[in-house]
């Protein structure tokens, strides 16, 4: 695993090396087809592998209240570390005054003149500095000057499109887990802490695990789903509700709501990671008990028969 550095790293480690640079949330498949590149163009010149990011979303400065992330900062520094053939995750810290330089103070403030990197592989779209003004081409001229390859790549395709964390949550909104499963390159994945619910699923023959998931990490879009709960290391069916149904509004405590199959046990305070494979059903208003009991009851009977 790689090993990671913090904002007050040593930036001679820089020197020489190999690196990526982005912000990478959801580190999908076009993300480590950049990253794959720097860490074969690290191994050609017997160099350090090196992931440049930042240790939070810059969106979450300048755009907080619209923000709908694939990942929270410790996952997408996480799953960075875990990349095959990366040897150091930088964490570069976001401030709006570091945002606020112009593109070539940003990269004298990134790299410095005494560590810049031997190759530095980008996505064609990247921008920095103030007003997002840096683009490619300043940068391919701050690396010629500095003696650094700028490795600019085209946004990876699949499916006749760019691969896009845009394009991800759009497809997780409308629920289209296993399109975006295909982009992410593996299922896309949901966590919260348990917390104390309602108490009407157990009274329905039916518990459920309550988390509450903030705002800018629910990227899914309302519905039920079936999906994978995996508790402490173990990995469960799971029929799972992710928001308010109609039926419980004014009254609901959580956001999303997991009926674990097959688990017994208090889970209150613990962490549960959500994985989603199939989305089942819109949210919906029950006439009766009754039809809310057999619908819920319907899903769960789909999951265990299909997961």
């Amino acid at each position: 695993m790689a090993t990671y550095r913090a904002k007050d790293f040593d930036a001679s480690l820089f020197a020489g090396a190999s690196c990526a640079f982005g912000v990478f949330d959801g580190v999908h498949a076009g993300h480590r087809f950049i990253i794959g590149e720097a860490v074969r163009k690290a191994r050609e010149l017997g160099a350090r592998a090196v992931v440049v990011t930042f240790d939070r979303d810059p969106d979450e400065v300048f755009a907080a209240g619209e923000l709908r992330k694939l990942m929270s900062n410790e996952q997408r520094l996480q799953a960075l570390c875990e990349l095959e053939g990366v040897d150091d995750v930088v964490a570069l810290a976001f401030t709006r005054d570091f945002a606020a330089l112009e593109p070539e103070a940003f990269l004298e403030r990134a790299f410095g003149d005494a560590h810049v990197p031997a190759a530095l592989f980008v996505g064609r779209d990247f921008r920095f500095g103030a007003r997002a003004s840096g683009d490619v081409g300043v940068l391919e001229r701050w690396g010629a000057r500095h003696g650094m390859l700028v490795a600019p790549h085209d946004l990876l395709e699949l499916d006749g499109a760019p691969v896009t964390a845009t394009r991800i949550r759009g497809l997780l909104q409308e629920g289209a887990v296993g399109q975006a499963a295909r982009l992410l390159g593996a299922p896309y994945r949901m966590a919260g802490v348990v917390q104390p619910g309602r108490g009407e699923g157990r009274d329905m023959g039916f518990r459920t695990a309550n988390l509450h998931v903030p705002d800018e990490l629910r990227a899914l879009g309302d519905g039920v789903y079936a999906a994978y709960a995996h508790v402490g290391g173990v990995r469960y069916k799971a029929a799972v509700s992710v928001g308010v149904s109609p039926t419980f509004e004014g009254v609901a405590l959580a956001n999303v709501e997991a009926h674990i199959l097959d688990f017994s046990g208090d889970l209150y305070g613990d962490v549960v990671e959500l994985e989603f494979m199939s989305w089942l059903r819109p949210m919906m208003t029950f006439a009766t008990l009754e039809d809310l009991i057999s619908t819920v009851n319907g899903n769960i009977a789909w999951v265990r028969e299909n997961l």
